[in-house]
């Protein structure tokens, strides 16, 4: 009972927070239970990969509600994400309080309880949000998952329309059309998933989708209504995933975001998609042998990381440019995966949590400098930071040397295993073309934000004055340089054993 509970806790918790801010009118209350709640999100999630390292799975409601290594992993990453991105949201959001007049960031009323309004939407929608990711992760139903992510695209459509200006209701618009035809793809390919099942199991029980079931009845499966099924489930979870050629929403939604809803889309839902992707890779590659979806996974994700290159070496924006990084990792997160063997599933999560770790202290940076200098380009004087932002310049320049995957950082050791993931594949000639891409990525991300931070001084005023925004970034920043030398072995543990039930034998 007690191991059940910790999945209840993990779902309770972020809605809780919702349910409170969504009822108060006090900024600083809001932020007392907004961070509150961030805090025992990650408790819960530690106790809830505690239950899971101890017994296996952790089922509650008869098996509705169902915890892996994998969905543990996926918990662990979201609630990291949901406590650093905390304390940034309470800094970030008090300097838009504090010059909200002059850069009208509220729209054309600028007075109190407009700006609480709009807080208050932010303090309750951001819980809300994590309780569908968390919901994604635990689901053991993947008509329920589906519903969850769903949620989150409903909840981040909001988040993205914040700033009420022309432009951010452009991004949502796109967000949702193209959000909402791809997860109609995902639903029929569930649909067709619960067909195939039916044929074998019958469908008098609510546990015909449930994924603990459907993986050990996968062989049986009838072929084309997998084939079909798994090709509609790629191209929805892609879809809000970000991979080509379905990425295109991406740069608007993330660019006019908040900085910390930026940072969650960029992270947790890539993670979140992927991990339904994974789900349905491991029933199609049971059913059909791995060939037929390796096959696939191995072309979006090329086509994904090869779409991100131009991009990026010719990017205006440097917001758009951490867009354009993140559909990337997503290309190479499915690549490795794709490669399949043991060594693919493994680089995939490794590579997922470093990345997870390491693109918030971008964003974070990114968003020190867009408030400080009032703009996100890279043409239109913002360069020289270092002058500026005597802490978030060096750490913006730290965190595009990691998240390229630069020796000795982290992501250098997970991109590393993808390539030896497609050499044991036999793939050399698309591992070439794949480190080809990596290099000409590392040389434009490099190139723009050295430009940035070390360029000539603009004569703007230093900053870096909140602690709120800075400290999150230097204790993120600590972090991903301790995980550059050490790895926490139940850390590691938890991404081998994730990574061991996506392992699909030949």
């Amino acid at each position: 009972m007690i191991a059940e509970m910790s999945i209840l806790a993990v779902l309770a918790i972020p809605l809780l927070g919702s349910v409170l801010t969504a009822a108060m009118t006090s900024p600083r209350k809001m932020e007392i239970v907004y961070l509150l709640s961030a805090v025992a999100s990650l408790v819960a999630a530690l106790w809830l990969a505690a239950e899971v390292a101890t017994h296996g799975t952790v089922f509650w409601l008869d098996g509705f509600l169902y915890a892996d290594s994998l969905s543990a992993l996926m918990v662990l990453l979201t609630s990291f994400v949901y406590l650093v991105t905390a304390p940034y949201a309470v800094g970030y959001f008090r300097h838009d309080e504090r010059y909200a007049e002059k850069d009208q960031i509220f729209g054309e009323s600028n007075d109190a309880p407009t700006s609480r309004a709009k807080l208050r939407k932010y303090y309750a929608l951001v819980p809300l949000f994590a309780f569908c990711m968390f919901l994604v992760a635990v689901s053991n139903n993947l008509g329920v998952m589906w519903v969850a992510v769903e949620g989150t695209t409903l909840a981040s459509i909001f988040l993205v329309t914040f700033y009420a200006r022309p432009t951010s209701l452009e991004a949502a618009w796109k967000y949702a059309i193209l959000g909402g035809v791809g997860l109609s793809m995902a639903l029929f390919g569930t649909v067709l998933t619960y067909y195939s099942a039916y044929q074998v199991l019958g469908g008098d029980s609510l546990s015909a989708l449930n994924w603990s079931v459907l993986v050990d009845a996968a062989p049986r499966f009838g072929h084309p209504a997998m084939r079909l099924a798994f090709i509609l489930v790629l191209l929805g979870y892609g879809t809000k995933a970000g991979l080509a050629p379905m990425h295109t929403w991406k740069p608007d939604a993330y660019s006019e975001a908040p900085i910390p809803v930026a940072i969650l889309m960029a992270t947790a839902v890539l993670n979140c998609s992927l991990y339904a992707l994974a789900r349905f890779y491991v029933l199609t590659s049971r059913c059909l042998g791995p060939g037929f979806a390796s096959q696939l996974l191995v072309l979006f994700g090329l086509l994904t990381v090869g779409i991100a290159v131009p991009f990026i070496l010719v990017q205006r924006n440097y917001r758009r440019l951490l867009a354009y990084s993140s559909i990337d990792h997503a290309g190479i997160m499915v690549l490795s995966l794709g490669f399949g063997g043991v060594l693919g599933p493994l680089g995939m999560l490794l590579h997922m949590t470093f990345h997870t770790i390491t693109k918030p202290l971008l964003f974070f940076c990114a968003g020190n400098g867009q408030q400080h200098m009032g703009n996100d380009s890279l043409r239109k004087g913002p360069g020289g930071l270092l002058h500026v932002l005597p802490v978030s310049a060096p750490l913006f320049l730290l965190g595009a040397l990691a998240v390229t995957g630069t020796p000795p950082f982290s992501m250098f050791q997970s991109e590393f295993m993808v390539l030896r993931a497609g050499f044991a594949a036999q793939q050399t000639g698309l591992v070439m073309l794949f480190a080809a891409f990596l290099v000409a990525i590392f040389c434009g991300l490099f190139y723009h934000v050295s430009q940035l931070v070390l360029g000539p001084s603009t004569g703007v005023p230093r900053g870096d004055s909140s602690r709120w925004k800075t400290y999150p970034a230097i204790g993120l920043a600590g972090i991903v340089v301790l995980l550059s030398f050490w790895l926490p072995a139940p850390l590691y543990s938890l991404v081998e054993n994730a990574a061991r039930i996506l392992v699909v034998n030949p």
